[in-house]
């Protein structure tokens, strides 16, 4: 009738409007097109979490639990390894700094009494021996052999090997300083370089952990 009575009008001032009518089907098709699309979503997420439900099971299976990581291991080659050389290994994600000692670094280790040092623990589950002389910081018949936890007690940065004032260790975070056999001498470090559990199976083998 709009349209019509516009027409009418247009006749009376000598115009000609075409009258137009609209209607509602393009949005009806845009509104199906959008519920179409949000219901393929859903049934997409759906899946994907019904999918994942279903492997997570599988994918758990795949992780170490706490205990297979508690019993993880390293072997290391150490047959190359001379007088005074260093090397470093990984083992449960934290450096594990080996290195075979000289001589003299091993009597300077010695010399040190026991009453000077901050923290006078051995920190060695190698031994039952608990008073940190320079031989229960090692394994009896390998005490040239120095294995360490490469983790500053402190805030736990990489100490820097055979630097610091006493030859040994040195922490460039905070400036701590540890001798020839890891033992804490000078700086914040509370306490001495840890100690993993390690074993020889063979005299060119070093087993850690």
């Amino acid at each position: 009738m709009h349209g019509i009575a516009q027409y009418a009008r247009s006749r009376r001032w000598g115009k000609r409007v075409v009258a137009t009518t609209e209607t509602n089907d393009g949005h009806g098709e845009a509104h199906g097109e959008t519920r179409r699309d949000f219901l393929y979503i859903a049934t997409g997420a759906v899946a994907a979490v019904g999918v994942g439900a279903v492997a997570w099971p599988f994918i758990d299976q795949m992780n170490p639990d706490a205990a297979s990581l508690a019993l993880a291991s390293v072997e290391v080659d150490i047959g190359g390894l001379g007088e005074g050389e260093s090397m470093t290994v990984m083992w449960r994600g934290k450096p594990v700094f080996i290195r075979r000692r000289t001589p003299v670094e091993v009597e300077e280790a010695k010399e040190v009494p026991v009453s000077d040092l901050r923290d006078q623990d051995a920190r060695n589950p190698n031994i039952s021996a608990t008073e940190a002389t320079d031989a229960n910081r090692a394994v009896q018949g390998r005490e040239d052999l120095l294995v360490m936890i490469g983790v500053c007690t402190h805030l736990g940065c990489i100490p820097l090997g055979q630097s610091g004032d006493y030859g040994g260790w040195f922490c460039p975070c905070h400036g701590s300083h540890y001798d020839t056999a890891g033992r804490i001498r000078q700086g914040p470090a509370p306490e001495n370089l840890a100690i993993p559990p390690y074993n020889f199976p063979d005299e060119a083998t070093l087993v850690v952990g």
